[in-house]
C-alpha cells in the first residue's frame, strides 16, 4: 500500500530572516533549483538539538557566518507541504513537508563574512539583500504562503 502525503510527518526545521543595517533581508539561490527561486536560510533540526542550536549551525553551514543577534523568535511553528511530485524525492521520502520555527536576526557582520561556499556541499550559488516584501516574490511557489506569514509577523521590525 502506498503512503500518502497526509500520512507522512513534517520535518522539524528552523528558518532565519537575516536583516542587515539597511533593513534588507538575505536571500540565496539554491543549487538544486531549476527556476529563478531564492530563499532565506533554513534547515533541519537534528535529533537532540533545540531550535536555537539548529539555527546557529545552519547559518554556519549555509552562509558561513553566525555573526547575528536574535531579534525575535516567531510566535508559532509554521508548516508547508511539498508538491506531490517532490514527495519521495526529498529527505528519502520520510516527510510531507517542513514544520519550521523562524527567527528574525540582525546581521552584525560585514558582507565579506558571508561565504555560501563554506560547507563541503554548498546549498546556494548566489545571494543578495532585498526588501522584505520582495523575498515573497522570489520564493518557490509552494513555500510562498509561509513566507507571506513570516513577513507579516516580522514586518514591524523594519518600521523603525
Amino acid at each position: 500500500m502506498m503512503t500518502t502525503n497526509k500520512e507522512l510527518p513534517y520535518r522539524p526545521c528552523v528558518g532565519a530572516m537575516l536583516i542587515n543595517l539597511d533593513h534588507k533581508v538575505f536571500v540565496a539561490k539554491r543549487t538544486d533549483s531549476s527556476g529563478d527561486y531564492w530563499q532565506m536560510p533554513q534547515g533541519g533540526i537534528d535529533e537532540g538539538e533545540i531550535p536555537i542550536e539548529a539555527l546557529m549551525r545552519e547559518l554556519l553551514e549555509e552562509i558561513g557566518t553566525d555573526k547575528v543577534q536574535i531579534i525575535v523568535e516567531s510566535k508559532k511553528w509554521r508548516t508547508y507541504d511539498l508538491p506531490d511530485d517532490l514527495i519521495g524525492k526529498l529527505w528519502q521520502g520520510k516527510y510531507r513537508g517542513q514544520r519550521q520555527k523562524w527567527f528574525a536576526l540582525k546581521f552584525i557582520g560585514e558582507d565579506d563574512d558571508i561565504d555560501i561556499k563554506a560547507s563541503e556541499c554548498p546549498e546556494f550559488i548566489d545571494w543578495k539583500w532585498v526588501d522584505m516584501e520582495v523575498a515573497i516574490d522570489l520564493i518557490i511557489p509552494f513555500k510562498r504562503k509561509l513566507y507571506e506569514d513570516i513577513v507579516r509577523e516580522f514586518s514591524s521590525l523594519l518600521e523603525a
